[in-house]
């Protein structure tokens, strides 16, 4: 199974592993598994750190790449056509970074695993 982690299912990952639910652990955990992160997710948690709103124990640039290869976590690139297709989402949830996660895991054929219920109302298949 591909999927495509929430910003804040790699957050919990990472750093507080008990804040995720026991069926998202047990994909998480299956090693046939292909975790993905997009770069969306990275612009979320730069910005947010840049607000003073999300800090690492190191700079974002070598802290999320070296949890990335800690989990094993393959990079999923931004391109213009997840853009386009957030754009064209249903009007049920207005954050612009989980219009474009939702996007991403749609073009790209992932399931994202995330608490948020409004991902899957946007049209992602969505795992808790």
């Amino acid at each position: 199974m591909n999927v495509l982690l929430d910003t804040c299912t790699f957050l919990w990952l990472t750093r507080e592993p008990h804040m995720i639910s026991a069926s998202a652990r047990a994909i998480l955990d299956d090693p046939t598994t292909i975790l993905h992160l997009s770069q969306t997710s990275v612009l979320e948690m730069v910005v947010k750190h840049r607000a003073g709103k999300l800090t690492f124990p190191q700079s974002p640039e070598k802290w999320i790449p070296s949890r990335r290869a800690h989990f094993q976590i393959e990079d999923l690139p931004l391109d213009e056509a997840v853009i386009y297709l957030s754009g064209k989402l249903p009007d049920v949830h207005r954050d612009p970074f989980d219009r474009l996660i939702a996007a991403h895991a749609i073009h790209s054929g992932c399931t994202v695993i995330s608490p948020d219920a409004e991902l899957g109302l946007l049209g992602a298949s969505r795992l808790w």
